[in-house]
């Protein structure tokens, strides 16, 4: 059987976050019999396996970012030699020669579907491909029509035995520090945090854990966060870290909080709130009590008081943490319906089938 070729050009491939472990995980699972190409400068494949669990056989090859071009012709030359094309949007488009094309859209953002006449034209055979069912509400509001492919939680997680490991006085948060778009807002985590070390005894010898990655165009903002809290020692600071590493602090965390979003309206400002939040529902599967803003993305996760809590307001967010605290038989009942619903839902299987179902090759 000939080998397929399967090209990826996604601009924001360095940020190594949750939207570039969904597509590549996307491309992988199609990618039998294929060899992938990566459309980046630079060889990132160790990065990828160590921070996103994810490895190719055989691994991509990382070729000449094409795209940084404004010739026409080198891109449709290049492109004709790729049974599937995927490329995930940053607002341009570009015509393809490739059999098949995909975009795919992690940002609820109105600037980056721009459906005028030329851009209909260069997306005539393309087909959409929405993060979440959010996220696909708002490109059908926008002219854009697209499938749902949901990422999937690796195994290590789905298989991780909940009563195995006695949960430690920690508080995390996961994601990408950085303050624009949809901004984890680690700067008000901290702040309630704070508040509520000093209002309930509760959480006395509490600490709180901030993971995230940090790109060269962020760390002014992550050091000024980080030098403001230095001498508090309830606080930590991880960044860039590996999977494994990332596993070991969900095993011991006993609470995650996920703030991205909050004081947005979602109905004017979509894509400053949580798209889909992949983080925590790693969270609830390793038996987190995860806590969420009411907003985006999240509410397809998180069902308030069944499997996690989502909250409307700071003074929400502290109170249901610490009534959590004190319902032994609650907080059991929330953790085995939320891992429950990560296996049932979100699971390696499910992914390859959702994936089959939307790509053709």
């Amino acid at each position: 059987m000939k080998r397929k070729k399967i090209g990826l050009y996604d601009p924001y491939l360095d940020v190594l976050g949750g939207g570039e472990k969904h597509i590549l995980s996307i491309i992988n699972s199609v990618s039998k019999n294929s060899d992938i190409e990566i459309f980046w400068n630079k060889d990132i494949y160790d990065e990828i396996r160590s921070r996103l669990n994810i490895t190719f056989s055989p691994p991509p090859k990382f070729t000449n970012n094409i795209f940084s071009s404004k010739n026409i012709m080198q891109k449709l030359s290049s492109l004709k030699k790729y049974d599937a094309f995927f490329y995930v949007t940053d607002g341009s488009y570009f015509f393809s020669s490739a059999k098949r094309n995909y975009i795919f859209c992690m940002i609820p953002n109105r600037n980056l579907y721009d459906m005028a006449v030329v851009n209909r034209l260069k997306t005539a055979n393309y087909r959409f491909i929405s993060n979440s069912e959010f996220t696909k509400k708002w490109l059908s509001k926008w002219g854009v029509r697209s499938n749902v492919i949901y990422p999937y939680i690796d195994q290590q997680f789905i298989n991780f035995d909940i009563p195995s490991v006695k949960k430690e006085k920690i508080i995390l948060s996961v994601g990408r520090f950085f303050k624009h778009l949809h901004s984890k807002r680690q700067d008000l985590i901290i702040n309630v945090f704070l508040e509520l070390k000093k209002e309930n005894p509760l959480f006395e010898g509490y600490k709180l854990i901030l993971v995230g990655g940090v790109k060269k165009d962020d760390e002014e903002y992550f050091l000024s966060l980080k030098n403001k809290f230095k001498n508090d020692l309830s606080i930590e600071f991880k960044t860039n870290i590996s999977f494994e590493d990332l596993f070991n602090l969900y095993k011991k965390a006993e609470i995650f909080w996920h703030i991205a979003g909050f004081g947005v309206d979602e109905n004017k400002n979509p894509e400053l709130t949580e798209h889909f939040g992949l983080a925590p529902l790693e969270a609830m599967s390793m038996g987190c009590i995860t806590f969420g803003y009411n907003a985006g993305g999240l509410k397809e996760t998180i069902i308030d008081g069944k499997n996690g809590f989502l909250f409307n307001s700071f003074e929400q967010l502290k109170a249901k943490s610490s009534d959590i605290l004190i319902n032994a038989g609650l907080m059991k009942k929330i953790r085995g319906e939320a891992k429950k619903h990560v296996k049932n839902k979100f699971s390696l299987k499910v992914f390859n089938e959702n994936v089959r179902n939307v790509i053709k090759l």
